[in-house]
């Protein structure tokens, strides 16, 4: 009897305790998990899933053909708009490559000019493009830089480089700006054209502190009425930080000219705007 009365003391203490043990952990596990939770949300949120991935995996490159690459590489971009379709690079190239460009073209500016339509005169087209700018070709710069730059614009656009003019390195001052504008050549407005603006890529050499952006009245589909004031930066801006490439294309894929492809150059209100554009061809013998 006295042995049961042990027996049976022991599991009347036991019983709660076990509860209490299960209650704690329990807890425990519960305020464990929403902590390693928050650490992994932490985690993704600085390392995006994409990001992450392209660190994580390790890609093989495929076989090639003669002319291609044996390398692997990424260049990151981001589409700003499909209408029209403009392509952001961000720290397309370093800042000491964009100092260099500014150098070697500084001592060759001279004012810009304008392609005239049939009916335009140097008076009535007086104040549309105020820039200064020069051309230069990758070949004939001996330090290499614009050749890298033209290789690596190559394999963005997937567009060959024998295509590409040579760049037009541009410096807008305060004021400055060029109103918005076609890169194409419209056969109504310049007459027969041997070959086509198909692409603009612009590689931003310096930050600008106030104003300089380039705009697109039409992006984003935005609509431009009769009323629409073109000597206004109004539309999808795109604001030039040093190093930073810009694409967007001026015709469609079937080769007719894509009309939201209207942009310009906002006029600089605060510092110095410099940017190399490559106008890319559709045809390799364009001139």
């Amino acid at each position: 009897m006295k042995s049961r009365g042990k027996i049976g003391g022991w599991s009347s203490l036991a019983l709660p305790a076990v509860f209490i043990i299960c209650i704690f952990v329990f807890f425990l596990g519960f305020f464990g998990s929403s902590i390693l939770s928050q650490q992994v949300e932490t985690e993704v949120s600085l390392h995006p899933r994409s990001s992450r991935l392209l660190n994580e995996k390790v890609y093989e490159p495929l076989p090639r053909g003669h002319s291609g690459d044996d390398f692997l590489t990424t260049i990151p971009f981001q589409v700003l708009s499909w209408t029209p379709r403009a392509v952001y690079f961000p720290g397309f190239a370093t800042s000491k490559q964009c100092e260099s460009i500014i150098a070697m073209a500084r001592v060759q500016l001279s004012p810009s000019t304008l392609a005239l339509r049939e009916q335009d005169t140097a008076e009535n087209t007086k104040g549309i493009r105020t820039s200064s700018g020069m051309f230069v070709t990758a070949n004939e710069d001996k330090t290499g830089i614009l050749d890298f730059i033209e290789k690596k614009i190559e394999r963005a656009t997937m567009i060959p480089r024998s295509h590409g003019e040579a760049f037009n390195v541009l410096r807008y001052d305060i004021g400055q700006r060029y109103l918005s504008h076609y890169d194409t050549f419209n056969p109504a407005h310049y007459g027969p054209q041997k070959s086509q603006r198909m692409a603009s890529f612009l590689l931003y050499l310096s930050d600008v502190e106030e104003g300089g952006e380039t705009m697109f009245p039409f992006g984003n589909g935005e609509s431009v009425g009769a009323t629409y004031d073109y000597e206004k930066c109004n539309g999808l801006k795109v604001k030039p930080r040093k190093g930073d490439g810009l694409l967007f294309y001026s015709l469609y894929p079937n080769g007719t000219i894509d009309p939201t492809a209207l942009h310009g150059g906002c006029p600089v209100i605060k510092g110095q705007k410099w940017v190399a554009t490559k106008w890319i061809r559709n045809e390799v013998e364009f001139y």
